[in-house]
């Protein structure tokens, strides 16, 4: 189930508001969320619902032991054996089909390679598992005693399939005493009602045109994909790859919108994951803006444990090399992704070490430069064969022997034109600025335009996007597979 389906929309989240707000006590609260928490979750994985409980109730007894010992070697190997545990089953999960299928080419072993299907967002909940036994171990949180309010920390359906990565210690008062404010709950609907319009009438668009263009005549057989590629024109090319970079952000954000506002609804407050990345003017100024809790994971629980930038040139270049590597390997299990994770750290090591002057160049210019960079990078993540990516990027520059446009090309342009501008201002601050300076105005005529976009604009959005979802059956989540 996504929040993006008619099912969340018509009947799982209502009825969920609706039994929360007839809970009197934080302790039923607590209840309903957890129930509807592992509905949420079972339903396309029933059986995963175990790995959740088992996981989350190994951590629980492994915190308990570190707390108990803590300040001695007891504690740390306690952390340690949790560590091993959650990065062990993430790693069997996640790349064990990877590396058997790796290791079958390289030595012709094991004969057949065994199909292990990854359970959804096995790699968001194992990261917020491990940042609290990390945060236990150094005494920032007290270890949960009640493993329920440890598994509604884990399971909440709000983030748990998906992000953001949250924090024990950013919501474990609010797991135990929160009271809901009405700017709260009003702002959390208009939240979520904004990210679901730009998941729906936005990304899902974006997702259509990249597979018309990119995509448009591939098949399976991998000789018949690279003609097909090779005959594409440059423009369409051009206007798939732009259409994909604009769908993941606008995708992925639109879900974090819709966790934060759920959140809200119910008195969580999550961390922003999101903040205009697409205006940065640097790779590590986009890095600090886009999916901000992962970025911060690995900031805070292994890039300045290792030591950072305090241990010269040399031992920073290495730490950003396992970071980018483990960031790139993060997002899935292929070569693609290692190297979208390497991609990166070149880069950022550039800027750091080889070209600091790039900080200072003309803002339109950084611009660009941070621009270009996120784009090609955004063409290996998108392709898991290397000859495929490599066609494309030649095709951008007509070096494939294709045309740079044709008339199907440049009518696809012409009809996506406007649509497109609007998606490239949806990914500024620019509408929520002019909203908010709407809304807030107290001048005449302005007080009601303002009275009525902040009651009626979240209502139109939601029956728009629900109007949107009937009869169409492309509606993807590109983050359901991390």
């Amino acid at each position: 189930m996504v929040f993006s389906s008619l099912v969340f929309l018509c009947v799982f989240f209502p009825l969920q508001m609706l039994l929360y707000s007839l809970a009197r006590s934080i302790e039923a609260k607590n209840t309903v969320l957890i129930l509807f928490s592992l509905v949420f979750y079972a339903w396309g994985e029933p059986f995963y619902v175990l790995l959740l409980l088992g996981m989350t109730f190994a951590d629980w007894l492994i915190s308990q032991l570190i707390y108990r010992y803590r300040g001695t070697k007891k504690s740390k190997g306690f952390l340690v054996l949790g560590c091993v545990v959650n990065l062990g089953l993430l790693s069997f999960f996640k790349y064990g089909s990877f590396l058997c299928a790796n290791l079958q080419q390289w030595t012709g072993f094991p004969e057949s390679v065994p199909q292990i299907a990854l359970p959804i967002g096995i790699s968001f909940y194992t990261f917020q598992l491990l940042s609290y036994l990390v945060d236990v171990y150094r005494q920032q949180v007290p270890a949960q005693k009640y493993f329920r309010r440890l598994f509604l920390y884990v399971s909440l359906f709000h983030q748990c399939i998906a992000g953001p990565i949250v924090r024990y210690q950013d919501v474990s008062e609010e797991i135990l005493s929160r009271k809901l404010a009405e700017e709260d709950l009003r702002n959390g609907i208009n939240r979520f009602a904004s990210g679901l319009a730009k998941k729906v009438l936005l990304a899902n668009v974006c997702g259509k045109l990249a597979s018309l263009t990119i995509l448009d005549g591939l098949t399976i057989h991998q000789a018949e994909n690279l003609a097909a590629l090779e005959k594409t024109p440059a423009l369409l090319l051009w206007l798939g790859a732009i259409a994909y970079m604009l769908q993941i952000y606008l995708d992925f954000s639109a879900y974090s919108d819709m966790a934060i506002g759920m959140g809200l609804m119910v008195g969580f407050h999550y961390k922003e994951n999101f903040f205009y990345p697409y205006l940065s003017r640097s790779v590590t100024d986009f890095w600090r803006r886009w999916h901000i809790s992962l970025s911060s994971f690995f900031r805070d629980y292994l890039y300045i444990p290792l030591g950072g930038n305090r241990k010269g040139t040399a031992r920073t270049i290495f730490n950003l090399f396992l970071v980018w590597l483990l960031t790139g390997m993060w997002h899935g299990a292929g070569w693609n992704f290692i190297l979208w994770g390497l991609y990166y750290f070149l880069f950022l090591v550039i800027e750091k070490f080889l070209l600091p002057g790039l900080q200072r160049l003309p803002c339109v210019l950084a611009h660009l430069y941070t621009l270009l960079v996120v784009f090609f990078g955004w063409i290996l993540f998108y392709f898991e064969d290397f000859s495929q990516a490599f066609l494309v990027v030649k095709g951008f520059f007509c070096l494939n022997g294709n045309a740079f446009t044709s008339f199907e090309s440049t009518n696809m342009v012409l009809n996506y034109c406007f649509f497109l501008l609007v998606a490239v201002i949806a990914c500024t601050p620019l509408p929520r600025l002019l909203y908010h300076r709407i809304c807030s105005s107290t001048q005449g005529g302005a007080v009601v335009l303002g009275t009525l976009l902040e009651w009626l604009l979240p209502v139109a959005a939601l029956a728009l996007s629900a109007s949107f979802l009937v009869g169409d059956a492309y509606n993807p989540f590109l983050y359901l597979q991390f």
